[in-house]
């Protein structure tokens, strides 16, 4: 309808606003990423290890495996699913901060740390900054419309990955050429850490979120809720009684979301991906978070020049960009390969975990990792597309959640038997070879798997040809995609741009 006179008039002045707002917000994200860099310039990280069993902290190696870094995987489990909440209420800012306070916490408890206890809460102040990347990665989503999305996702885990990796190499630099302790590289983390946390400061809380605060105004460019689109209010609902359950409840977006999540949970790859994202990154991150322990093992030198942990880190970082940048471009039928694909992967790291396990070479260990890291992190963005491309923005964060809290329940589970001195309490070089079986079992179950498709696709095309379907299309996306709606972008999960950073992994 055609608005009358008075009312374009009133329109006009808003006409210069979104050139003001499109350079306000590019502001705001070059700050965020910056700051994300800065978040990551932690570089005594990749010498925690050395440093708890050297004679600044003079702890055994029993300690730190069976009583420190096992209260690494608990508390984590503990944090997660809380501050995955107030992170989306409380409207991110305020989670940075506390990630920020934790951060800092961390490293006063190591400088000035001297019992078990004090570095298990050292271990549950480091859970809470994991689960705090979150905000970190969801936040830069509310700062620009829909559009833009895969493009501020890209930006903003390159300044993680660029934090990372300049922090790796100048903790490496600093040991080595420098010759610098690492109780000074845990003070000179401590104030970059400090700077990070004044920089969080200064970040503007946005009015939305994506589920508690969606009721706030938005920008005109932004999409309106698509579970909002599939699902129409109760004026409009078809065969609903009238009363039960009260409306209020049942048009609820929760009760909405997880009639949607029993429709998506049917398609077959988004199974497969969500079932490779719980079991395969449980096994990564318990590697992840027990190999500076293998490589003391392998390496025991009392000379802390010549530990290079932060070297290994920056390359098994470098190679992750790299690989996950490669996946990108990887074209192939995934609904009939995607099984073949993921087992060719698992069993090079069932390899790659068995000859950190027999080593005895610390240079051949940290290649062994570096590999390991880079395979692992080729298939996160497949997956990530792969679970995300069929389905709306809230269920994405809802099953990128899901998937996190399933795998770290399996890591603590695996942690609680192997690791904890309450369970078996192996020594690290034993828990390597239970996560060689660990991989080993992955591998024969994805080998199988693709036994049977390749067996069943061969049947089928005995008969008649396969369709060029797309992979992984929703009935509502080729609805959207009917009706000239464009697909959402591929990275708006909310775990899906933090759970690639890789030196917050590697912590213990």
């Amino acid at each position: 309808m055609a608005l009358s006179g008075p009312e374009v008039e009133k329109q006009m002045p808003a006409e210069p606003q979104p050139g003001r707002e499109q350079q306000s917000w590019w502001c705001l994200v070059f700050f965020l990423c910056f700051y994300g860099f800065m978040a990551q310039m932690r570089p005594g990280e990749s010498f925690i290890t050395p440093y708890l069993l050297g004679p600044d902290k003079n702890f055994t190696r029993t300690q730190v495996t069976n009583e420190i870094t096992p209260v690494l995987s608990y508390s984590y489990l503990a944090v997660l699913v809380p501050i995955f909440l107030l992170t989306d209420y409380l409207c991110y800012k305020p989670v940075l901060l506390l990630q920020g306070l934790s951060y800092v916490s961390v490293w006063l408890l190591l400088l000035f740390g001297s019992t078990v206890l004090h570095m298990q809460f050292m271990e549950f102040f480091f859970s809470i900054t994991m689960a705090a990347r979150i905000a970190y990665s969801s936040y830069i989503f509310s700062l620009v419309p829909p559009a833009h999305y895969q493009r501020m996702a890209s930006y903003s885990r390159a300044s993680v990955l660029m934090g990372v990796f300049t922090s790796s190499v100048l903790g490496q630099l600093l040991v080595t050429i420098g010759r610098v302790p690492f109780s000074t590289l845990n003070y000179i983390s401590l104030a970059f850490l400090t700077f990070s946390l004044v920089l969080a400061l200064f970040l503007k809380r946005p009015k939305r979120s994506l589920f508690f605060n969606r009721g706030a105004p938005v920008r005109a460019e932004a999409a309106p809720s698509e579970l909002h689109q599939m699902n129409p209010g109760p004026a409009q609902a078809v065969g609903a009684r009238p009363g039960w359950p009260p409306a209020a409840w049942r048009d609820s977006t929760f009760v909405r979301m997880l009639r949607e999540l029993g429709r998506a949970v049917q398609l077959p790859q988004l199974r497969l991906w969500s079932l490779w994202w719980v079991f395969n990154s449980a096994g990564y991150y318990l590697i992840v978070y027990y190999v500076h322990i293998l490589w003391n093992v392998v390496n025991p030198t009392t000379d802390t020049t010549r530990v290079y942990n932060g070297g290994a880190d920056a390359a098994s970082t470098l190679l992750g960009a790299l690989t996950s940048f490669a996946a990108g471009f990887v074209k192939i039928r995934w609904a009939l390969w995607a099984r073949l694909v993921i087992a060719v992967v698992t069993v090079l790291q069932a390899g790659l975990v068995f000859l950190m396990y027999k080593t005895n070479d610390i240079w051949l260990c940290y290649a062994a990792f570096v590999l390991f890291r880079g395979s692992y992190q080729f298939l996160v963005p497949i997956a990530t597309f792969q679970i995300a491309a069929s389905l709306s923005q809230e269920l994405r964060a809802l099953v990128f959640g899901i998937n996190t809290f399933l795998a770290t329940v399996l890591k603590t589970i695996i942690t609680l038997i192997v690791s904890d001195k309450r369970g078996l309490g192996l020594p690290v070089c034993s828990q390597f070879l239970v996560y060689f079986v660990y991989f080993l079992v992955l591998f024969a179950a994805y080998f199988l798997a693709a036994v049977l498709v390749g067996l069943r696709h061969f049947q089928q095309s005995r008969h008649q040809p396969m369709p060029p379907a797309q992979e992984l299309v929703s009935p509502m996306q080729e609805k959207a995609t009917q009706d000239g709606a464009p697909r959402p972008a591929p990275e708006d999960g909310v775990f899906a741009v933090g759970d690639l950073s890789p030196q917050s992994e590697a912590k213990a």
